[in-house]
C-alpha cells in the first residue's frame, strides 16, 4: 500500500471559521476584492460603491473602452486626476487624440505644472512610453490611449502595473469589450442621457454587476454658468437623443410640411 492511500485527505476550514488575522487575507468570488493600497476616489458615489476598494485600483490596470476617443474620458476621470494633484503628484498623458485642454481641468485641481503631456504618434511609441512610465513609477497616475494593444501587450502591462501605486488607465474603443483583456478592471463607458454617463463594469475582481451605472458628469467647467434648463437635459422629455445633441419631436403646431429631396 502506498503512503499516498494511508494519508488522510487535509481538511480546509472555510475563511469564517479562521483567525481574523487571516481571513482579512481571504478573498471569497462572491465580494469585492480588496485593493493592494488604499483606491483612488472616482468622485461618483455609485461608481465607487461598486468598484474594489471603493474607487480607482492602484497596483492594477484598468482599462476604458468608449468611443469616440478623446470626448468621455475626462468627464469621467477629472474628479480623480484632481485627487492625485492635490497630494502633489503628477499626471501623465500618453498619446491622447486631441490637444489636452487645460481650462477644462482647472476646476478639478489639475494645474498646468503637474500636467504632462507626451506626444507619442505612433502605437509603437505610445505603447514604450507607457511601459517606460509604468516601470519607472514616478508620476501619480498614467493615462493612455493604446487603441490598437494585442493581448499579450496587455499581459505585459497588466504584469508592469501591479507594482504601480497609482491608477493605470488604458483607453480603447469600445469593440474592445468583446476581445479578452488581462486588465483588473474594465469598463463600458457611454453618452447618457443629458449630461450623465451610463457605465458598464464588464470585468472586477468580484461578482459580475448586472446593472449600468448612471452618472451625473456635466463638465466642471460648465456647471457654474450653465442655465438649470441645460443642467437637467436629462430629466426633460426626449423622444430621441444622439451624441451631441438632444432631438425633441415637434409638436403638431409647429411641424413643418414635407420638402422633397
Amino acid at each position: 500500500m502506498s503512503l499516498a492511500t494511508t494519508m488522510p485527505a487535509p481538511f480546509i476550514r472555510p475563511s469564517g471559521d479562521l483567525p481574523a488575522s487571516l481571513s482579512a487575507l481571504v478573498w471569497r468570488g462572491d465580494a469585492l476584492g480588496r485593493p493592494v493600497t488604499a483606491s483612488c476616489a472616482s468622485g461618483f458615489g455609485a461608481l465607487d460603491a461598486a468598484l474594489p476598494g471603493g474607487g480607482w485600483p492602484g497596483f492594477g490596470l484598468t482599462e476604458l473602452l468608449l468611443s469616440p476617443a478623446g470626448t468621455l474620458e475626462f468627464r469621467l476621470l477629472g474628479p480623480a486626476l484632481g485627487r492625485v494633484c492635490a497630494v502633489g503628484r503628477e499626471v501623465v498623458l500618453v498619446g491622447p487624440p486631441h490637444l489636452p485642454h487645460l481650462p477644462g481641468l482647472l476646476p478639478h485641481g489639475v494645474t498646468a505644472r503637474q500636467l504632462v503631456w507626451v506626444q507619442a504618434d505612433t502605437p509603437a511609441e505610445r505603447l514604450w512610453a507607457t511601459e517606460q512610465l509604468v516601470k519607472a513609477g514616478s508620476c501619480g497616475a498614467v493615462l493612455a490611449w493604446l487603441p490598437q494593444a494585442r493581448p499579450a501587450q496587455l499581459r505585459r502591462l497588466q504584469v508592469l502595473a501591479s507594482d504601480h501605486e497609482g491608477p493605470v488607465w488604458l483607453c480603447r474603443p469600445a469593440v474592445a469589450a468583446r476581445e479578452s483583456s488581462a486588465a483588473s478592471l474594465r469598463l463600458l463607458v457611454r453618452p447618457g442621457a443629458g449630461w450623465a454617463l451610463s457605465v458598464d463594469v464588464i470585468k472586477r475582481k468580484g461578482p459580475p454587476l448586472a446593472r449600468t451605472l448612471h452618472l451625473p458628469a456635466v463638465p466642471a467647467g460648465l456647471s457654474a454658468v450653465l442655465p438649470p434648463r441645460l443642467l437637467n437635459l436629462g430629466q426633460t422629455a426626449v423622444s430621441r437623443e444622439a451624441d451631441h445633441a438632444v432631438v425633441r419631436a415637434p409638436t403638431p403646431e409647429h411641424r413643418r410640411p414635407a420638402v422633397p429631396h
